[in-house]
């Protein structure tokens, strides 16, 4: 058994998420985590939604509220949407605990003391017409490198070169249009280059990752300049230093912030636990595996600003240092990270009515069945395309026409005949080789999601049930109604490669899963559930909010499941819901419409 620590990227809480956000980060890293509490390993999947910086300022004044409001808003909208969703988490909490003050502030306390975080002058983007800063992600331009028009004021997304916004030619806000106005003021940047040999001999380390993530991360190394981590800004993080604390004007950048975020929501679920010390488990033992999931736009964050600020806080730069009081933190062992989805050939834009709400989604459609369209046609690897028509095909063809109708004719053949589980006689080949074929999956499935190859994965589940309902056709079991022990035999042998089909489908589809599970006499939980609990800030009384957690301990192992002869199996319901055709046309109106 190894502890598993998932960590997933932090939606930000200046709205409600899109498809295209659950698609990178949500789905990929439940399935993952699903999967690896049934492989027996002891999983931590933690998150929250991100809630510093400007956007949440420029949301909030658009609305006519403080930031802290629109914050508890969407905290609660995403939380309850994500719950809805079925996503494990432990832990998915929020950055504006005091909890995720204290552990922000020590790590830069540490990275400061250690030497890696230099004090300079540098020029900032204000916005002339409201005086406030710009950050570097709301300004475009064109590369000055490669030419590209678009790139953002961090970094350029055609070439991967990190950027300076004054760097950029013909820079204008992403939030008006206008040309941002550069002054001078003092910051604290992380020392990247102090850190450019240790990254580089980390990253080559990393063969396993997917290629394009591990060769972004490598041309990084190549360009390390010494990154910002305050901004002139109110609504953030105090600075932790003598004559820095009390100026109202300065925070630490919601980047710095943000990525700290796992190991804060570690500790926080660990508080919560009774045992304030178990988050060490997941983040001081190297044989400990961490999981950073996340669309691609975050690479450069996760695999070389966070493993900075770690390899800073554990003294492991090229000036040496001493961890703090959470010891040595341990690198990630991956970071998996997916393509973007775009929807009907266009880019997710909520300001132009390009999306498709998690929220909206659910509210029409199985959230099984947006589950299964992102593990089998999600940006996995590259980027893909969310149609109406795709969504149609793939729900009615391969759930319900697939999995569904295999689900339902077995099931209602047991229960005409039997009522129950019959027992099983004498094999014959064919039913030996079906039996084969669904145990043998197990260890080609479990490989596939382990290796974050999940495409792969539920082809070969389905794979398992095209096989199931070829059986079925070729041993005819209603024409076997004078031969009870023979029609036991497939009966049991069908339901049995049901109950192997639906144990795999399990981490991609767990609430019909569960379904299932039932359908065919099975007690007890088969897929568990997150809950949403409202608690209290651990550290300030006057301040409430939700969580997403669970009991996910009493989950099934991955291995083909035993059926029990007798167990009764009631008439079975449809597992999922057929779709009409006039969907696409209706759900293509609603978005051109807004």
């Amino acid at each position: 058994m190894s502890r598993i620590l998932s960590a997933v990227a932090w939606p930000y809480a200046n709205g409600p998420r899109h498809i295209g956000h659950v698609a990178g980060f949500g789905v990929p890293s439940d399935v993952f985590s699903r999967y690896m509490r049934m492989a027996g390993h002891d999983v931590l999947m933690v998150s929250g939604t991100d809630e510093h910086g400007t956007p949440i300022l420029v949301e909030a004044e658009k609305h006519g509220t403080t930031p802290q409001a629109l914050a508890d808003r969407y905290n609660r909208v995403i939380a309850e949407d994500l719950t809805a969703l079925g996503l494990t988490y432990d832990l998915f909490t929020r950055t504006t605990t005091r909890n995720h003050y204290a552990v922000v502030q020590e790590m830069f306390r540490t990275v400061h003391a250690n030497g890696y975080m230099i004090e300079k002058t540098t020029m900032g983007a204000i916005s002339p017409s409201t005086g406030r800063t710009l950050p570097d992600r709301y300004i475009e331009g064109t590369c000055p490198i490669c030419g590209y028009d678009g790139a953002r004021g961090d970094q350029c997304d055609n070439c991967g070169n990190q950027l300076d916004p004054v760097d950029l030619v013909n820079p204008r806000s992403r939030i008006n249009g206008e040309k941002p106005k550069f002054v001078e003021s003092t910051h604290f940047f992380l020392d990247l280059p102090a850190f450019a040999n240790a990254l580089d001999a980390w990253l080559r380390t990393r063969s396993d990752w997917r290629p394009n993530v591990l060769n972004f991360s490598l041309n990084l190394v190549d360009d390390m300049r010494p990154r910002a981590m305050t901004r002139d800004i109110d609504w953030g993080i105090p600075v932790p230093l003598a004559g820095w604390e009390d100026n109202p004007n300065k925070r630490l950048y919601v980047w710095f912030d943000a990525v700290i975020g796992y190991l804060s929501a570690s500790i926080e679920w660990a508080r919560r636990s009774g045992d304030p010390d178990a988050w060490r488990q997941w983040w001081n033992d190297p044989d400990a595996r961490s999981y950073y999931f996340m669309g691609k736009d975050n690479i450069t964050f996760h695999s070389q600003i966070w493993p900075a600020e770690l390899l800073g806080y554990d003294g492991k730069g090229a000036k040496g240092g001493a961890p703090g009081a959470y010891g040595e933190l341990q690198l990630p062992t991956e970071v998996v990270s997916s393509e973007f989805l775009t929807m009907e050939g266009r880019k997710f834009a909520s300001s132009r009515g390009i999306v498709i709400y998690v929220r909206d989604m659910l509210a029409r459609y199985q959230p099984d069945a947006l589950r299964y369209f992102i593990a089998v046609a999600g940006p996995e690897n590259q980027d893909s395309d969310f149609t109406w028509s795709d969504f149609l095909r793939r729900t009615n063809d391969e759930l319900v026409a697939g999995w569904g109708n295999l689900v339902n004719r077995t099931a209602s053949m047991i229960h005409k005949n039997f009522g129950e589980i019959p027992a099983a006689g004498d094999l014959l080949d064919v039913d030996r080789a079906i039996l084969d074929q669904s145990r043998a999956a197990f260890g080609t499935v479990g490989d596939l999601i382990g290796t974050h190859r999940h495409k792969a994965a539920i082809a070969e589940a389905m794979r398992v049930v095209q096989e199931a309902n070829r059986y079925v056709s070729e041993t005819e079991p209603w024409k076997l109604k004078g031969d009870r022990e023979r029609l036991g035999t497939v009966l049991n042998t069908a339901a049995q490669v049901v109950a192997d089909a639906n144990t795999l489908l399990a981490p991609f589809l767990p609430h019909s899963a569960q379904k299932v599970h039932e359908t065919l006499g099975g007690t007890g939980v088969l897929a568990p559930q997150p809950r949403l609990d409202e608690v209290t800030d651990l550290d300030d009384e006057s301040r409430h909010y939700p969580v997403i957690t669970g009991d996910y301990s009493d989950v099934p192992a991955w291995v083909s499941p035993t059926l029990t002869p007798g167990a009764p199996v009631p008439a079975p319901t449809p597992v999922f819901t057929k779709l009409d055709d006039s969907i696409v046309e209706e759900e293509l109106a609603r978005y051109q419409n807004r």
